[in-house]
């Protein structure tokens, strides 16, 4: 009699499943672990992601980690519940992913680094845009000097819509599209330019009226003049082209730009231009960073976004500001 093949993929559990991020870390979970059990207290929103996988819906975070031998738990929970599942996690020694920010304000995100550092418990963070194809087209220009980098999503109605209307309301989420989709660039404008020395933050709710700004903008300055300009916003309208989205770098060799439709260019200091048409959606990205996880698993993470670094983007998100103006329209 043949016995079936052992499972010999790391096991997961994934909680908080009615994340709008879920259903793009389907594909790779199924592929590359053992999905023991996907929590959610909205089982119709973590439908697209339990079935991808393979497992029906749990609906309390106790019930999905009483499986044994977890290797990795993927946290996509509403920001206000992270900190107490992060500790409880850490409590465990069970490794973690944790989507970004790790927490509804400063405070609870430090806290969480700071157990899981003491307690050697690995953790990562989904900051996609790491070596991504935007990334890579701008090292292009080299040791950069100026950079600037626009990504505005779609209208903040999309939260009611897709399950998670938590977003929406400042002390569960922490904030609007600043904190949503600012760590991305703030943390690519810290890796390429350093720590800013000066920090200008303004955020507006004047074209939706919501509770959390659906623009905003960051310049920082480090104290070499290198410059980042860093704008988000909930601004486009709903649209199958999901995003407006505009990067460039200046540096030691040339001037680098993508935009929104993918077009590339780059002019090197001879005058010389090159062109691409690159991929620019980020949701494919995050098949990418389950398949790195599960590479580095067992090195604890090794060479992935940390939750210092995190940390260190946060903080300037939320408390790093030089001088702030805020709108409410």
């Amino acid at each position: 009699m043949t016995r079936p093949p052992v499972d010999a993929r790391p096991t997961a559990v994934v909680l908080g499943a009615s994340h709008w991020h879920a259903p793009l870390y389907g594909s790779g979970l199924a592929r590359r672990f053992h999905v023991a059990a996907v929590q959610s207290a909205e089982p119709d929103h973590a439908r697209p992601l339990a079935e991808a996988v393979g497992v029906p819906i749990t609906s309390t975070v106790e019930d999905a980690l009483s499986h044994d031998d977890i290797d990795v738990v993927f946290v996509l929970n509403p920001h206000h519940e992270m900190a107490a599942i992060s500790q409880l996690l850490i409590d465990r020694r069970i490794p973690f992913v944790i989507e970004k920010p790790a927490g509804a304000n400063l405070d609870e995100v430090r806290g969480i680094e700071a157990a899981a550092r003491r307690a050697g418990v690995p953790a990562t963070v989904p900051l996609v845009q790491r070596g991504a194809p935007i990334e890579t087209w701008l090292s292009q220009a080299g040791d950069i000097v100026y950079e600037r980098m626009a990504f505005v999503a779609g209208p903040p109605s999309r939260y009611q819509r897709n399950g998670n209307p938590w977003m929406l309301e400042p002390t569960l989420s922490g904030g609007g599209s600043l904190m949503n989709l600012g760590p991305h660039f703030v943390d690519m404008a810290i890796r390429h330019l350093g720590l800013p020395d000066e920090i200008i933050r303004k955020q507006s709710t004047a074209l939706h009226g919501a509770a959390v700004d659906d623009h905003a903008t960051m310049i920082l300055t480090t104290k070499t003049g290198r410059e980042a300009i860093v704008e988000v916003g909930y601004a486009y309208p709903d649209s199958g082209l999901k995003r407006y989205c505009s990067f460039t770098a200046a540096g030691s060799n040339g001037f680098a730009s993508v935009d929104t439709t993918g077009g590339a260019s780059f002019t090197d200091n001879a005058g010389n231009t090159t062109t691409a048409l690159l991929e620019v959606d980020s949701d494919p990205l995050y098949e990418v960073f389950v398949d790195e996880v599960a590479d580095t698993l067992a090195a604890g993470f090794t060479g992935m976004p940390t939750l210092a670094e995190l940390v260190t983007t946060m903080e300037i998100i939320w408390s790093g500001a030089v001088s702030e103006e805020v709108s409410h329209g």
